[in-house]
């Protein structure tokens, strides 16, 4: 007997495929797996099936994590930057999520801009966001950023924090830096293009 999870796995096989039979998309190992996917429903070989569907929704999740990279900013002046990097997280990954960093360097400052979207951490970065006295309690101070709420955190004797802003219910953005300064870390954030962001699909 196939789970309820499983059958809505394969109602998505039915709603891609028609899809791709609706429109002319070029064939890439997404689609591939889909076709797969398909053939082996309509076999009876709902195992196969489902894992093949799996395995597009992984290649779909890994293609959204290359797009949030376009949201990580240039190095500003007098700063240069490491190669953004990727990442997708299936469900049974601390509830999945895709990722996407870009480290800056000046000196020895040191500063990360992480992108996480899809992920059920947002949700609970909400809760502190909602209640004023949970964003507070370990130092952090409620801010706007670009019209964006954000959890200003920054030791000036450590010379280190970080800033965490939830877009659009969806994406959390974390600023963190070393051996820098808060007007550092608050640049970076403003260099951000949470307009574009938050009507990503």
């Amino acid at each position: 007997m196939i789970k309820l999870t499983n059958i809505k796995l394969l109602i998505v096989i039915f709603t891609l495929s028609s899809m791709i039979f609706s429109h002319p998309l070029y064939a890439d190992d997404v689609t591939d797996s889909i076709d797969e996917a398909l053939d082996a429903y309509k076999e009876g070989e709902y195992t196969d099936a489902v894992d093949s569907l799996n395995y597009a929704s992984q290649l779909i999740q890994q293609k959204k994590s290359e797009n949030l990279t376009m949201f990580l900013p240039e190095p500003l002046e007098g700063w240069t930057s490491k190669k953004s990097k990727s990442s997708a997280a299936g469900a049974s990954m601390f509830g999945g999520g895709i990722t996407a960093t870009r480290q800056y360097i000046k000196g020895k400052n040191n500063i990360t801009i992480e992108i996480v979207a899809d992920s059920p951490v947002i949700q609970s970065m909400m809760m502190m966001f909602s209640n004023p006295m949970y964003a507070t309690s370990d130092g952090g101070k409620l801010e706007k950023i670009k019209r964006q709420k954000a959890i200003v955190k920054f030791d000036p004797d450590a010379n280190r924090g970080d800033i965490k802003i939830v877009v659009a219910n969806r994406f959390l953005v974390t600023v963190k830096g070393n051996r820098t300064t808060v007007e550092d870390l608050k640049a970076y954030a403003k260099a951000i293009d949470y307009k574009k962001m938050a009507v990503m699909q």
